[in-house]
């Protein structure tokens, strides 16, 4: 089952964001096997892409395109209780779209989306602590960080390591 179906594009400033179909499996795998998007989000075969891109019901993912090219993979998924109406987002770029202010981008545009659109008020991101360059990201975009989440992740080596739980709420969202 493709989740992502009926997925709006949306378009950004330089980018957009396309929902993932099965087509796509390889390209992702390919990006999600480059060495410094590897080291946060651990190893990948086709199995896993499958699981952890198509095999999940309440999880969506959008490609971040960028000249016709894959840049990068963002995913989120939500909690649809309306007592708990929220969203959890992962985000990776590419090696060489890194450092360009388009992971800024993109995490903004889709927090629009889920704000205005789909009615979540409140967003979580789960950064690796030793993930400065993430962490430095997120917090640009508004996020704050609630705590270290213990032994939360088992990075490409195996060895468990320590997660920031950071979260954004709808009413602070581009209050700077």
């Amino acid at each position: 089952m493709d989740v992502n179906t009926g997925s709006p594009t949306l378009v950004g400033e330089g980018f957009e964001l396309r929902a993932l179909v099965r087509p796509d499996a390889d390209a992702l795998l390919a990006l999600l096997l480059q060495p410094g998007v590897a080291r946060w989000w651990g190893a990948y075969d086709a199995g896993k892409v499958e699981r952890d891109f198509f095999g999940q019901e309440c999880a969506y993912t959008y490609l971040i395109i960028v000249d016709g090219e894959i840049a990068g993979v963002l995913q989120f998924h939500e909690v649809t209780d309306p007592d708990y109406k929220s969203a959890g987002i992962d985000i990776t770029l590419g090696e060489v779209y890194q450092d360009r202010g388009l992971g800024t981008r993109a995490l903004k545009r889709l927090i629009r989306y889920l704000i205005d659109e789909r009615g979540h008020h409140r967003m979580t991101i789960d950064p690796a602590t030793d993930n400065r360059r993430a962490i430095h990201t997120y917090e640009k975009v508004g996020f704050r960080t609630v705590g270290v989440m213990r032994d939360y992740e088992r990075d490409i080596t195996g060895a468990w390591h320590d997660g920031l739980l950071m979260d954004l709420l709808a009413r602070e969202f581009g209050a700077e």
